[in-house]
């Protein structure tokens, strides 16, 4: 159980950053807002397809790192870890 919690965990992070970098994508400005509207708005935020895109990749990501985990390439035993007494 621990596992899933922490790989739903890992997932959210790498979604929330992706999310940011996504979020820029395709940002038209108004030319002539109405008055009191913010005029660095979007014309169309396109959301629905930014959170679909986010996703999308999140999961690419997500499954490269633990395909790479699985097949041993990277492994949480051979990082050094903070405070911790080197062995001899």
């Amino acid at each position: 159980m621990s596992a899933v919690v922490l790989g739903l965990g890992i997932y959210f992070l790498i979604w929330w950053l992706v999310w940011f970098a996504v979020l820029p994508w395709g940002v038209e400005r108004q030319d002539a807002p109405l008055a009191g509207h913010d005029p660095g708005a979007p014309v169309r935020p396109m959301i629905a397809m930014k959170f679909l895109v986010t996703t999308l990749i999140s999961a690419a990501i997500f499954g490269a790192g633990y395909a790479l985990w699985v097949s041993g390439v990277v492994s949480l035993d051979t990082l050094p870890m903070p405070f911790e007494t080197p062995r001899r």
